[in-house]
C-alpha cells in the first residue's frame, strides 16, 4: 500500500469517528407530546437491546443511557466507514417537574427500535382566593 492510499484510508477512519461522536452527541431524535394526563417521549434507538437501554427521571430530566457491543470479530477487514453510535448518553428537560414527593411511575415499551415512555404529568392543587 502506497503512502496516498494509507493516508486515504486514516482519513475516511477519522472521518467515521468523528462523525459517529457527533451521531452520539444529538442522537436519540425523540417527540415529545401531551396525551391526556400523560407526557408522551418517544425514543428512537434503532439497534439498541431492550437491556441497553436505561431511563432515569429526576425533577424535569430525563436521563437517557444506551450501550451497543460492538462484535470485533465481524470486520476482518479495513473499516472504511464506522458512523452507528456505540454509546448514548443524553439529559432532556422535560416540561413538567417530578418531584420525590409525587412518587410518579412511568411506564415504558421497546418497539421497533422505538421507546415510548409515558409520564403521567403531576397535578397542581388549585389555591382558592377568599
Amino acid at each position: 500500500m502506497g503512502f496516498g492510499q494509507y493516508m486515504a484510508e486514516e482519513l475516511m477512519r477519522e472521518l467515521g469517528n468523528r462523525s459517529r461522536e457527533f451521531y452520539e452527541f444529538v442522537m436519540p431524535a425523540l417527540d415529545m407530546y401531551e396525551d391526556g394526563s400523560d407526557l408522551v417521549i418517544l425514543i428512537d434507538l434503532p439497534g439498541f437491546s431492550k437491556q441497553d437501554i436505561s431511563l432515569r427521571l429526576l425533577d424535569n430530566i430525563l436521563s437517557i443511557n444506551a450501550k451497543r457491543q460492538v462484535d470485533k470479530n465481524l470486520n476482518t477487514g479495513s473499516v472504511y466507514f464506522r458512523q452507528r453510535p456505540i454509546h448514548i448518553n443524553k439529559k432532556v428537560p422535560l416540561p413538567i417537574k417530578v418531584t420525590e414527593e409525587d412518587q410518579v411511575l412511568g411506564s415504558a415499551t421497546y418497539v421497533d427500535g422505538v421507546v415510548t415512555l409515558r409520564i403521567p404529568i403531576p397535578r397542581y392543587s388549585t389555591i382558592p382566593i377568599s
